[in-house]
């Protein structure tokens, strides 16, 4: 492994030089930086992480909380994973990844142990259990999601709230009355998780306004949950002709069971999912829908917490608007 001595002897300059310009914490001269610089590049020095992390009194190591539960889509927790990870790269920074239901004690692992200079967390529920703790350390810390009480955090989120209202506000534009909310897995929403209930009080609130009537039922994955859950709602509700989604494992199940009975998608019934892009026109019927946008989510999260890393951001929630986009499952209701 080439040495800092060694970059220092190839530029001409003494070792402390080379020290300076890798932390910054001296002046040097543009022109002694460039010949330092270009040295770094052409022996491809590498500054010992350990050595580094003492002298800095940081780790450039951002830790990652991502609980990997099986009643979550774990695809869009990974997109997200993924764009805080090539995030934090450009800014000199790398994920440690923590997948385990720790909860609070994870927390507790990470700022006392000097693991990682901040951390990011997912998966955040309206009365996280780790919130109170994260209040009380001085760790710098992002949520990706949206408790209850923002006091004293910063979050970035979708807008669930106001994805919920779009796809209720869509489906009565087209002249739909009865409408059946398919949500994710009943543990979900057993466990309060955030971007849930928060889609639920749109769709109900903005419901009510418009003079609907809302049906929400839970579902688990795969073709025989979501066969249960329709003939449920049918049974209930024989008059529904539109349905929001927010469960990405229900939708082709969904389709493909409205067509064995011979409901056609969307002139007897339209579908309205909050799911991602990818899902949303690979699915049988090119799915009108609110696209998950993770890689926005994980880049702005990264991006405030270097922010506050470098003492320049405060707390604050970052809400990113509801887009819906508009394809062949979503149509006029049909006369009754």
């Amino acid at each position: 492994m080439v040495t800092l001595a060694e970059v220092a002897q190839h530029a001409g300059v003494s070792a402390s030089t080379v020290s300076y310009v890798l932390s910054g914490k001296r002046s040097i001269s543009v022109t002694t930086r460039q010949r330092v610089e270009r040295s770094i590049r052409e022996l491809g020095y590498h500054p010992n992480a350990g050595a580094r992390a003492l002298a800095s009194s940081r780790s450039n190591i951002i830790a990652l909380m991502v609980p990997l539960r099986t009643d979550m889509y774990v695809p869009v927790m990974m997109e997200i994973a993924i764009a805080v990870a090539t995030t934090a790269r450009t800014h000199g920074y790398d994920v440690l990844l923590l997948t385990g239901e720790e909860g609070p004690d994870a927390v507790r692992r990470v700022s006392g142990s000097g693991l990682a200079d901040g951390m990011i967390l997912m998966d955040v529920e309206l009365d996280d259990e780790r919130l109170p703790l994260l209040r009380e350390t001085d760790q710098p810390a992002v949520l990706i999601g949206l408790p209850a009480d923002t006091t004293g955090l910063t979050c970035v989120d979708l807008d669930f709230k106001a994805t919920g209202a779009l796809c209720v506000e869509h489906l009565a534009t087209l002249g739909h009355r009865d409408i059946a909310v398919i949500g994710e897995a009943p543990a979900v929403y057993e466990r309060h998780t955030g971007f849930a209930e928060r889609t639920l009080d749109g769709l109900r609130s903005r419901g009510r306004e418009l003079g609907l009537r809302l049906l929400h039922r839970p579902c688990g994955g795969g073709y025989d949950a979501m066969a249960v859950t329709l003939s449920r709602i049918l049974d209930e509700r024989p008059g529904t002709t539109g349905f929001v989604v927010q469960n990405e494992s229900a939708v082709e199940p969904l389709l493909a069971l409205l067509r064995q009975q011979g409901r056609a998608v969307p002139e007897d019934v339209s579908v309205v999912s909050i799911c991602p892009e990818q899902v949303a026109v690979q699915a049988s019927v090119r799915l009108t829908s609110v696209a998950i946008p993770a890689q926005e989510m994980g880049r702005h999260a990264v991006e405030q917490l270097v922010a506050k890393l470098d003492g320049r951001g405060g707390d604050e929630v970052v809400l990113l608007a509801p887009e819906l986009t508009v394809r062949a499952s979503s149509g006029p209701a049909p006369a009754r």
